[in-house]
């Protein structure tokens, strides 16, 4: 037996270690587990070679718990180790073996660790570390390690016959949580879900039957627990899966949720290597238990779910994995960098998903618009932030009219420009956000022959503002933001059947009435008789401003309530009713009903006033 010091590069490393290594303790199992599949991926790629004669046998590795003795065992049967590469390996902190290796047999092998501290992140949660390890090398004996968390260790030969290495972990008193099989099993399942290299932890009973009818018997087995797929699909070619194939690994990774739209199948070597799978889930209200639902691996060894540097934000409610050994990951693995390959990862990204966007509309509009609600949200989100994606996605973005009808942003402006310009050359767009509450303002735009677009979504607000920001000389205009005959300001104007003095008088008897408009105003105008006689008309700018603040969690006295009165001339219930009451109070009276039935046409009249409009509208009938 021998005994030497760890060669380290600053004193008291090993309380850095415990402490500030990584931020999560839990980390040190996927840094082990990985260790052991770099192992096994070795002595595989040495036999492929033909440096290593014979059967390889089982490769699995093995993790196991012994609560009694408090230790945590982690298991491979891969390439080993001889003495002289525990001495290099184990007591020369951040030496990586990996990084030899990887440099030695670049062609041949796909190797996790490239960074020489993950052994020792087993030192967060253990006082003492044993490694019991013999090398591929017939004539090598067995060695074991010790270290009991100090710069010493000890060393001695062993009488281990069988190739591998078997690292012990002697669990302290603040990580006993480590020695639960339900926490492990969550590691694993975290961590190692889809490492290349079978993990056993435990058994499990596997139940099959034999005979037929009164003979049919029911046999328990016991059988290895494999908690791992070592051959996730997003490493095979697209051409070899089926939808099935696809549909089967979402389930994998989201249990319960509702089949995904689509998906798209990311393959690249160059300049970087990049695989994986996005999917485009339906979306719910729900945006945020909708985010982190992209995983990260690094030849498949998880990273994150936090992976804003890599994918475009207006992509991040999309679900699946990504697997990059070019991403540069700090010693922790969790961070990411934003250095060149970041960026052109991120660019490949938004443009594979507007090809796959723009092949899905080609091929089969149809199916396209019957998905456009769903995927409007990310489509709308991307136009709004990545330029790029904006100039492709214009071919393919949509507005969906109230009579179901599909449009591409040029088709629409096509279809209105006739109609719908107005006496400044712009192309006006009428829209409703609520079909139900704006019903009657609605038909009264299609009674002037108006189209009306329906963007009834939370980013609505924000994409309107995009369309006409990017010069396309449109406006869009709620329907309720205008009497009808205004939507799209023309030179024309109609007639009053009231005289000057019956109009002013009209106006009086509003203003002294109508209370709370805010910033609004009352407005006189000689609509149509068949247009209503007061209407409630929300100013575009104010009411689009105060929304968007709402959206953005901004004070919402900001932009205070405001609203404006216009009441209908030449409707019979102003011109014969109102103007030939006798009585003041009547007057009053009628003219608060009428804007009250306006109010409650828009929704706005609710609590104590709805009682007050009932009770008054009772008497009415009396």
């Amino acid at each position: 037996m021998s005994k030497g010091n760890i060669s380290v590069q600053a004193e008291n490393i090993f309380p850095i270690i415990k402490k500030f290594l990584y931020s999560d303790h839990e980390i040190f199992l996927r840094e082990l587990v990985s260790n052991a599949v770099d192992a096994t991926t070795k002595i595989k790629t040495l036999a492929l070679k033909g440096e290593v004669k014979g059967e390889l046998g089982d490769t699995k590795i093995e993790i196991k718990i012994n609560k009694d003795a408090g230790t945590l065992h982690i298991l491979d049967k891969g390439i080993g180790m001889s003495e002289e590469e525990v001495n290099k390996y184990l007591n020369q902190v951040a030496f990586s073996s990996a990084e030899e290796f990887l440099e030695k047999y670049k062609d041949d092998a796909s190797i996790i660790g490239h960074f020489g501290l993950g052994f020792y992140s087993s030192f967060m949660v253990a006082d003492k570390v044993e490694v019991i390890t013999k090398s591929y090398q017939q004539d090598a004996p067995g060695v074991r390690w010790e270290c009991d968390g100090n710069p010493e260790y000890t060393i001695e030969q062993n009488d281990r016959t069988e190739r591998g290495t078997e690292i012990i972990l002697h669990i302290n008193d603040d990580n006993l949580e480590y020695l639960e099989e339900s926490r492990i099993r969550e590691l694993l399942n975290k961590y190692c879900k889809f490492l290349p290299v079978e993990i056993k932890f435990g058994t499990r009973t596997e139940t099959t039957y034999e005979g037929e009818g009164d003979t049919k018997q029911e046999i328990k087995t016991e059988v290895d627990d494999i908690i791992n797929n070592p051959h996730p699909i997003w490493k095979l070619k697209p051409s070899d899966l089926t939808d099935e194939d696809y549909k089967k690994f979402y389930n994998e990774l989201h249990p319960f949720s509702q089949p995904p739209l689509f998906w798209i199948h990311l393959n690249i070597d160059y300049p970087f290597n990049l695989t994986g799978i996005l999917y485009f889930p339906k979306l719910t209200n729900n945006f945020e238990v909708q985010k982190n639902k992209i995983q990260l691996f690094s030849n498949q060894v998880f990273i994150t779910d936090d992976v804003k540097e890599i994918v475009p934000e207006f992509l991040m409610l999309l679900h699946g994995v990504i697997d990059s050994p070019d991403i540069p990951l700090n010693v922790s693995r969790s961070y990411l960098q934003s250095d060149s390959n970041v960026k052109k990862i991120n660019t490949y990204i938004s443009k594979k998903v507007a090809e796959k966007l723009q092949s899905l509309f080609t091929a089969d509009r149809k199916a396209y618009e019957e998905k456009w609600k769903e995927v409007s949200t990310f489509v709308k989100y991307g136009m709004i932030s990545d330029e790029k994606f904006n100039e492709k996605a214009s071919s393919f973005a949509l507005l969906k009219n109230l009579e179901n009808e599909y449009y591409t942003l040029d088709e629409y402006k096509e279809k209105v420009k006739a109609t719908q310009t107005d006496k400044h050359n712009k192309v006006i767009y009428i829209y409703a956000n609520d079909i139900n509450t704006q019903h009657s303002y609605i038909k009264a735009a299609k009674d002037y022959g108006y189209d009306v677009l329906e963007m009834d979504t939370i980013i609505d607000n924000h994409y309107m503002q995009h369309i006409e920001y990017k010069g396309n000389e449109v406006t869009f205009v709620r329907v309720d933001s205008e009497t009808p005959d205004n939507l799209v300001q023309k030179d024309e104007t109609k007639e009053s059947v009231l005289s000057q003095a019956e109009q002013d008088k009209v106006k009086d008897i509003f203003t002294k009435s109508v209370k709370n408009l805010g910033m609004g105003h009352i407005e006189l105008k000689a609509l149509s008789p068949t247009d209503h006689p007061v209407m409630i008309t929300k100013p575009e700018f104010m009411r689009r401003m105060k929304e968007m603040q709402a959206l953005q969690g901004m004070d919402m006295n900001m932009f205070p309530d405001s609203h404006n009165v216009v009441i209908n001339t030449n409707h019979p219930l102003i011109s014969d009713k109102l103007v030939k009451m006798k009585s003041e109070d009547k007057k009053a009276d009628f003219a608060n009903y009428l804007h009250d039935l306006a109010l409650l046409n828009q929704n706005m009249l609710k609590g104590e006033e709805l009682s007050l409009f009932i009770t008054r509208s009772l008497d009415f009938i009396k």
